[in-house]
C-alpha cells in the first residue's frame, strides 16, 4: 500500500521558517518526481515546487521563489520543503504528490499538513 505522509506544519509568525517533510512508503521514491502543492481556503490547489526523480532539477512557483527550497533524500524516501520568510498568504494546507517519472498517470497524494502564518 502506497502512503505519502506529510509533517512539519504548524503556526508560525510572519517572517518565520518551517520545514515540511513527506515520507513515502510502498514505492521507490527515486522513480518518482515529487511535488508540493498547497490549497488555501476558498482557493484552488496550486503547485508550489517540484523536484525530479534524481533531485537534479527543481522548479518553483513565482510566489515562493527565493523563499522556499525543495530537496529530497532518496535513501530515506523523503522529500522536504524548507520555507523561509513566510507570509500570511502562505497559509494553506500543503500536500505532497508523487508522479512516476515514466508514466505520470501513476501518482499518489498525501493527506496534507496545515501551515498557518499569523501574528
Amino acid at each position: 500500500q502506497v502512503q505519502l505522509v506529510e509533517s512539519g506544519g504548524g503556526l508560525v509568525q510572519p517572517g518565520g521558517s518551517l520545514r515540511l517533510s513527506c515520507v513515502a512508503s510502498g514505492i521507490t521514491a527515486s522513480y518518482y518526481g515529487m511535488y508540493w502543492y498547497r490549497q488555501a481556503p476558498g482557493k484552488e490547489r496550486e503547485l508550489v515546487a517540484r523536484i525530479n526523480s534524481s533531485g537534479g532539477s527543481t522548479n518553483y512557483a513565482d510566489s515562493v521563489k527565493g523563499r522556499f527550497t525543495i530537496s529530497r533524500d532518496n535513501v530515506k524516501n523523503t522529500v522536504y520543503l524548507q520555507m523561509a520568510s513566510l507570509k500570511p498568504e502562505d497559509t494553506a494546507m500543503y500536500y505532497c504528490n508523487a508522479r512516476h517519472y515514466a508514466n505520470t498517470a501513476i501518482n499518489y497524494w498525501g493527506k496534507g499538513t496545515l501551515v498557518t502564518v499569523s501574528s
